[in-house]
């Protein structure tokens, strides 16, 4: 087979690497065009060298082309596989620490809440310009696998004003099945799951063992887990008052409602300490930032070990190779994706993303009609899509008064702030973000106009209800191998 594949964010190393020794582990897929491209030359040309060293060690004849032109790894490309963080951890950071001020304390910040509809703000406005020159030098009918967040307000950008099909793609669904495998003690192979929902708001709706309903079993045997009754006290909770288990980890959870992180001597209720995941305040922040000198340190390290197997054996479970591999090869694949609803779940919106099963062979894609959530779950979904909504649109058309409303209709934003907080929150945002948004320009004018002019609400020297003191360099390197998965 001969086709291309365009890998953008690729100086993502670990994650850049997986994806790409998914895809060559399909052994059809050994005489394939393979594109790298990054805005930071070093870490492309490191993610470069890591993986042409695994083609090579496995007598495979691809040599990955590497550049900073994104047009010229587009060229010519039947997938673009997307994993970008605009920003980067510069803007990463206020997306955190500027609602910390204004007492929203978020664990991650990168879906909901404030710092995801800001995120959205930034990931759209450069999606877009992806999308173009998608559009320009790509193969006619490029699809897009997107991995960026938030996935469900860029995966809808892109397909409603990019004018490119794009696929979201998460792997929440796949931790939550194996999850629930363990509660029960079933092989995830026996299960058979239905997941449907929205990008981190997905609820197990079906859970069959042999034909028996399994999820009456679900809130017993994660409240008696001696390891998730701790961990995800938030999901439990839901599942406790809506019937379905979330797909979604504790801490990511936990700040996309209104009712877990709003008040400050609660919060530790309901989060764990244990891992980032489970509710630390700015927990992947903190994690971030003791990671970024990883490419440094660890890059001499991982050059070093033996080179990866592409045979199949180090293949994992995210959902992209299996997708390329189905369209090429007419393998079927199920998993669960994030594509427009127009209609797979009927009570939510029609021009919605939603996350449900999707099968995939060489005819294509198809997408079975889910029907009705259980409506109260229906209700947690269309409260975010709403937000969601309101983001996109603004990023698109950069309306700031649609910004500012997105975020007051935030579940959390809105549980801690009143409009005048939402909206100076908001100007300080865009005002710190300025390189990120050229679609703000007269917003930001102005918002700079308003903050150093007009009398200010008084914010707060808050820093967390949960925070974890940020660890040394040295410390991070003495348990360096037991964090090579986050980095």
């Amino acid at each position: 087979m001969s086709f291309k594949i365009a890998f953008i964010g690729a100086g993502s190393l670990v994650f850049a690497r997986t994806l790409f020794t998914d895809i060559i582990s399909v052994p059809e897929f050994h005489n394939i065009e393979i594109a790298f491209t990054d805005i930071n030359p070093d870490n492309l040309e490191k993610t470069r060298e890591l993986c042409q060293r695994d083609l090579d060690a496995n007598n495979i004849p691809i040599r990955i082309e590497a550049t900073t032109n994104r047009r010229d790894a587009f060229k010519d490309a039947r997938y673009i596989v997307n994993c970008v963080r605009i920003g980067g951890l510069e803007g990463f950071e206020t997306d955190v620490e500027i609602p910390l001020k204004y007492g929203i304390d978020q664990c991650v910040g990168d879906t909901l809440c404030t710092g995801g509809i800001m995120y959205g703000q930034r990931v759209i406005a450069e999606m877009l310009n992806f999308c173009k020159d998608i559009r320009e030098v790509s193969e006619p009918g490029a699809i897009m696998l997107n991995y960026s967040n938030p996935n469900a307000m860029a995966t809808w950008a892109c397909n409603k004003y990019g004018k490119v099909r794009t696929i979201g793609l998460c792997h929440g669904e796949i931790h939550g099945e194996q999850q629930i495998s363990e509660v029960l003690g079933i092989p995830r192979e026996e299960l058979d799951v239905i997941c449907a929902g929205i990008n981190h708001q997905t609820w197990y709706i079906s859970v069959k063992h042999n034909g028996e309903d399994m999820i009456p079993k679900l809130l017993a045997g994660f409240e008696a887990h001696p390891k998730f009754s701790q961990e995800e006290k938030v999901r439990i909770d839901m599942l406790k008052r809506f019937g379905y288990y979330s797909t979604e980890s504790n801490g990511h959870l936990s700040e996309y409602v209104a009712w877990y992180r709003k008040r400050p001597d609660e919060i530790k209720n309901w989060i764990n300490l244990d891992n980032w995941i489970n509710g630390e305040t700015g927990g992947y922040l903190r994690v971030t930032r003791e990671e970024r000198n990883w490419f440094e340190t660890d890059f001499p390290k991982i050059l070093a070990e033996p080179a990866k197997k592409l045979d199949g054996s180090e293949r994992s479970k995210e959902h992209a190779s299996y997708i390329i591999e189905s369209l090429e090869t007419g393998r079927h694949y199920r998993g669960h994706f994030n594509i427009m609803n127009e209609g797979c779940i009927t009570n939510l919106p029609w021009e919605s993303v939603v996350e449900v099963p999707c099968y995939v062979d060489g005819n294509g894609i198809s997408i079975p009609k889910v029907g009705d959530l259980p409506l109260g779950c229906a209700a947690v979904c269309s409260q975010s899509i709403w937000v969601q909504k309101l983001a996109v649109e603004a990023a698109v058309h950069g309306d700031v008064q649609l910004l500012k409303q997105a975020a007051m209709m935030d579940p959390l934003t809105g549980a801690v702030c009143n409009p005048p907080e939402i909206w100076q929150m908001i100007d300080e945002m865009l005002v710190a973000q300025e390189q990120w948004l050229p679609q703000y320009t007269e917003a930001i004018k102005a918002a700079k106009e308003h903050l150093a002019n007009d009398p200010l609400i008084p914010t707060k020297d808050y820093h967390g209800a949960a925070r974890l003191r940020e660890k040394t360099p040295e410390e991070v390197a003495a348990e360096r191998d037991a964090r090579k998965i986050t980095a």
